[in-house]
């Protein structure tokens, strides 16, 4: 027996403006909320589907440093040149934590400045 990953839980001062950048970069829409929380994942599938939701819960909390656990995206339609306008567009932007240039991913920091990867490979739709 196995476990899969269901949902990931992010701890967000503003749920509002992180759901709105994850649901952009992502393609995904709004599941469910509640008074301190937003989740949301992939159109039409919901809960439990291939891909993890994401449950943005209200914290009062700062941020402090580098978060142990960090996502990585791919893009599915165009190059990572492409989408790594995209995503600038969307309200990423580039984060220093260390990389010497020559990686093949670039690192980005959400609106409250999580830091995100985005690899170079294209990957197919779930």
């Amino acid at each position: 027996m196995a476990c899969r990953i269901t949902e990931l839980v992010l701890d967000a001062r503003d749920p509002e403006l992180l759901a709105r950048f994850w649901c952009e970069v992502l393609g995904y829409v709004e599941l469910e909320r509640d008074e301190t929380s937003i989740e949301i994942g992939p159109p039409d599938v919901g809960f439990g589907g291939p891909q993890p939701t994401i449950v943005l819960s209200q914290t009062d909390e700062p941020k402090a440093g580098k978060l142990p656990l960090h996502i990585d995206v791919n893009a599915t339609d165009r190059e990572q040149d492409d989408e790594l306008e995209r995503l600038l567009a969307a309200g990423a932007r580039p984060a220093d934590i260390g990389q010497t240039g020559t990686e093949s991913w670039h690192v980005l920091a959400d609106p409250e400045g999580n830091e995100f990867c985005l690899l170079r490979r294209r990957v197919p739709k779930v």
